[in-house]
């Protein structure tokens, strides 16, 4: 065994093969899916902002083609989204990979489902781990060597109690809640900046309302910044700011008050606590996937 303080810290890179699978499916879908929303939106706008103007060479007016251009490429968005349903691999991966992830922390500190011996464990554990593909990742590609269980998560399930217990405080719970608390901060700002840019565009939409209603002119804009308000609104329906700032602010605390239990925990009560503070992380990403709403 390493010596004291040299010892292996657990991290993403020893979890499962299928976790790797699962996560790296997510973050595909991830990016195709807030690509093409982002591309929808965009050409949506533009398309409404080719309709209010004109300019004409000839016979040609090229706003109108400008117009013409940005339903086309809102056109490819949405049928992208729809062919490609990136969203379905972005919520599947995700769900998979954080079960596998927690499925593989109890197996490797020996928390419930996991406190027998090593063999009954590691059947149990490829049991579990199938039991969740089969019920979230049927669409997803799972091909990885070592789909349920690694060497190095054997190496620290086979080390004293107090290592096993302070890795998982360490490179689990503590882990977890620190990226539970900057994700919350995060979506917080961004929650504020986009509502400061809606209202912003609500107000000059009103002031371009009124300019043309007394005359100053008579192009109408306001019905492209309506269009732009709109489709503000929709990306933040997308990206959940608000939600997940408070969903995720939860969660850090919740692991906070758990990591002070798990000092405290004895190897009797060992098993049962591991379990619990997986389940209040499981809770999280249910909600997490039960607020994603459907741009397909």
């Amino acid at each position: 065994m390493a010596a004291e303080g040299d010892e292996h810290q657990m991290i993403d890179a020893d979890l499962p093969g299928f976790f790797h699978d699962a996560d790296g499916a997510a973050a595909r879908g991830q990016r195709q899916t807030l690509a093409l929303g982002r591309l929808r939106l965009l050409s949506a706008i533009i398309a409404a902002l080719g309709g209010a103007l004109t300019w004409k060479a000839g016979k040609i007016d090229l706003w109108a083609v400008v117009s013409m251009a940005g339903f086309l490429a809102a056109l490819y968005a949405e049928v992208r989204l729809w062919n490609l349903k990136p969203e379905d691999d972005w919520k599947s991966g995700r769900a998979v990979a954080e079960a596998i992830k927690s499925l593989a922390w109890r197996f490797s500190v020996a928390g419930n489902p996991f406190p027998h011996d090593l063999p009954k464990a590691r059947q149990e554990l490829a049991a579990q781990t199938a039991d969740v593909v089969r019920k979230n990742g049927q669409n997803l590609a799972m091909d990885s060597a070592n789909p349920s269980a690694t060497p190095q998560m054997t190496e620290l399930r086979g080390r004293p109690f107090e290592e096993r217990r302070r890795q998982y405080i360490e490179c689990r719970v503590r882990d977890q809640k620190i990226w539970y608390s900057k994700k919350s901060r995060s979506n917080k700002d961004r929650a504020s900046l986009w509502r400061g840019a809606l209202i912003l565009g609500e107000l000059l939409a009103i002031l371009l309302a009124g300019g043309r209603a007394v005359g100053f002119w008579d192009v109408d804009i306001s019905g492209v910044m309506a269009a732009a308000v709109a489709g503000g609104a929709a990306w933040l329906g997308v990206k959940q700011h608000e939600t997940l700032r408070l969903s995720y602010g939860a969660a850090a605390t919740n692991l906070a008050l758990q990591e002070e239990r798990l000092a405290d925990a004895d190897e009797r009560e060992w098993a049962a606590m591991v379990a619990d503070t997986e389940e209040a992380i499981s809770r999280e990403h249910a909600a997490w996937l039960a607020s994603r709403p459907t741009t397909t």
